[in-house]
């Protein structure tokens, strides 16, 4: 039985559905692993404890999965740029013949010509499809919202990315990135979120999430803690959630995780669509968790958040800035968009109404919390990393 928003010991933006532990899916492929770890300067971002917040959360264990540095780009987004521009250049290559190697894209980008790489962004998507570009001698055009701001495209434009700045919403961003890209024949088009007709890339990118849920699993072991009991989420337009899912919902042993997704009360798209039970677009306003200012669920990634995903809810500015200084403190370096993760957290299992939100989570006292911090406090970050990509 779900638990909506109207629910009035609940948050204000507070969904639940409980039966998603029992839903199951098909395993994520493994291919984007072993296509990450062959990256020059790959390695796993860090998995921090953070004890005082298990104290507040009342819970056993909080750690929070920290991707403020992700091969040398400031969120984890690479991870899903890198995947899908593999199989997107391997695609328009043709020959039938899979790349799933750093070296083997390298060599294939060098024979492809004047190719370029076209998306659009609310910022750390572009500049992760902007420095793959680079890296591997193409070209690239992001396409932004205004509300992202000049420094999310000044850094996008370090990237060596022509950047357009578009009069609207990340939707309208999107709109723009596919007609420039279907407009030129050597264009070709890397965006993380689907619609009907458009739906084999964004898959690829939900691929490329799935190495830091793998990665995660490896250091709680490594912690000596079992499984999570909670994975805390950020929330765009739902593309790392569904690898949440997958990753989560496709395991056939053990206790099934509760996955929280967290969004911006001035875009809760998601919970929106939750709500109603069908893929439902908002009008997105101003909110200073930039990354997550999305009007419209991605519509791959829909299916596995109505069925898939525990619960939702939806935060303030004020406790998102609130949160970034309380991980400042403890030493991590998060933006608004990554802490909200914290934010969701403190939303779902402390004040008023508490007990029924945790109760809907299974969430105890013994309980271990993941909070995925997807995005470091700033936007810059230095030229030298790129060298490490270098071929």
């Amino acid at each position: 039985m779900a638990v909506h928003a109207s629910s009035g010991s609940a948050p204000a933006g507070w969904y639940a559905r409980p039966a998603a532990r029992s839903w199951t899916c098909a395993p994520p492929s493994g291919e984007a692993a072993g296509f990450h770890a062959g990256i020059p300067g790959y390695r796993p971002t860090p998995l921090v404890e953070v004890a005082p917040l298990a104290g507040e959360l009342g819970v056993g264990r909080v750690f929070v999965k920290d991707e403020s540095s992700r091969l040398g780009l400031p969120a984890f987004k690479v991870l899903g740029a890198s995947w899908a521009v593999c199989r997107v250049l391997a695609a328009r290559a043709g020959g039938g013949k899979a790349v799933a190697s750093w070296a083997g894209l390298c060599e294939l980008a060098g024979g492809l010509g004047a190719v370029r790489l076209v998306t659009a962004s609310d910022g750390n998507h572009g500049r992760a499809v902007a420095r793959m570009a680079g890296l591997l001698g193409l070209g690239a055009d992001v396409f932004l919202p205004e509300a992202a701001g000049a420094a999310a495209a000044a850094a996008v434009g370090t990237e060596g990315a022509a950047v357009t700045v578009v009069a609207g919403s990340y939707d309208q961003a999107v709109r723009q990135a596919a007609q420039a890209a279907e407009a030129a024949p050597n264009s070709v088009l890397v965006q993380d979120t689907g619609w009907p007709g458009y739906e084999a890339v964004p898959g690829w990118v939900v691929e490329g999430y799935a190495t830091l849920f793998a990665e995660t699993d490896r250091q709680l072991r490594d912690a000596g803690t079992g499984p999570a009991g909670l994975v805390v989420v950020p929330v765009g337009v739902g593309s790392l959630a569904q690898a949440a899912v997958v990753h989560h919902r496709s395991r056939s042993a053990g206790r099934p995780a509760a996955l929280l997704g967290v969004e911006p009360e001035a875009a809760a798209c998601v919970l929106a669509s939750l709500t109603a039970g069908r893929l439902t677009s908002v009008a997105a306003g101003v909110t200073v968790m930039a990354g997550l200012n999305c009007p419209t669920p991605s519509s791959v990634a829909w299916p596995y958040l109505r069925d898939g995903l525990d619960a939702a809810v939806a935060v303030g500015d004020a406790v998102a800035s609130r949160a970034v200084g309380d991980l400042a403190g403890l030493g991590i370096s998060s933006g608004p968009s990554g802490a909200a993760s914290l934010a969701g957290a403190r939303a779902a299992l402390t004040g008023g109404g508490a007990a029924e939100r945790r109760a809907a989570l299974d969430i105890s006292g013994d309980s271990t919390v993941v909070l995925v911090s997807t995005e470091g406090r700033s936007a810059s970050n230095g030229e030298g990393e790129a060298a490490r990509w270098a071929r």
